[in-house]
């Protein structure tokens, strides 16, 4: 009767422990952060310079 016992302990141990088998481990996917600058500052650098200029020409 003992060893019935431990006969169905291992076989109750074995098939649990192989229940989930193999699986293929999950990537997280890279997070990209987009460059988000205003294009109205690429204009206002370049203005003020030839309002500048322009100042410095007139004298």
């Amino acid at each position: 009767m003992k060893k019935l016992a431990l006969a169905a302990a291992l076989t109750v141990a074995a098939s649990t422990a192989f229940a989930g088998g193999m699986v293929e481990p999950i990537m997280e996917p890279e997070v990209v952060e987009a460059n988000t600058s205003s294009s109205a500052g690429g204009i206002i650098v370049p203005l003020l310079l030839l309002l500048v200029i322009a100042a410095a020409a007139s004298n």
